[in-house]
């Protein structure tokens, strides 16, 4: 995961600064006496770009994971086994549109049960799946 986020870091600055590399170019041109008309598109061109860059490379994937995982919440059914985003494991027992029931272990013959909100769970447990 750190990866993706030192990349997308790294990106980020390089795209940071190449429209001010690009306006600054552009105005060296003019002050040589060149033609100074490149228009108003000619300046917000690498704006455009790196608008367009971002969308593409930020964006979009996280609009496309946030549709995953609401499919994944609305999906969650009775017996599923799940990992909360503290890292609780436990199997569902009770599903409510808001809060879900985890079954997690045993403590003297008796079945342990907790309340958690739906939107903590973080995914499914891959490992006990079927």
């Amino acid at each position: 995961m750190r990866g993706k986020v030192g990349r997308s870091l790294a990106i980020t600055a390089i795209l940071a600064a190449a429209p001010a590399s690009s306006a600054i170019a552009m105005m060296q041109r003019q002050g040589e006496g060149g033609q100074g008309g490149a228009g108003g598109i000619g300046i917000f061109l690498p704006l455009i770009v790196t608008f367009a860059i971002f969308y593409f490379l930020l964006i979009r994937p996280q609009q496309r994971q946030a549709k995953e995982r609401n499919a994944m919440l609305a999906a969650l059914k009775k017996g599923d086994t799940v990992v909360t985003a503290g890292g609780l494991h436990g199997k569902i027992m009770g599903l409510t549109d808001t809060i879900v029931t985890l079954e997690v272990g045993e403590v003297s013959g008796q079945k342990v049960r907790i309340k958690y909100d739906r939107s903590q769970i973080a995914r499914l447990d891959k490992d006990t799946q079927g």
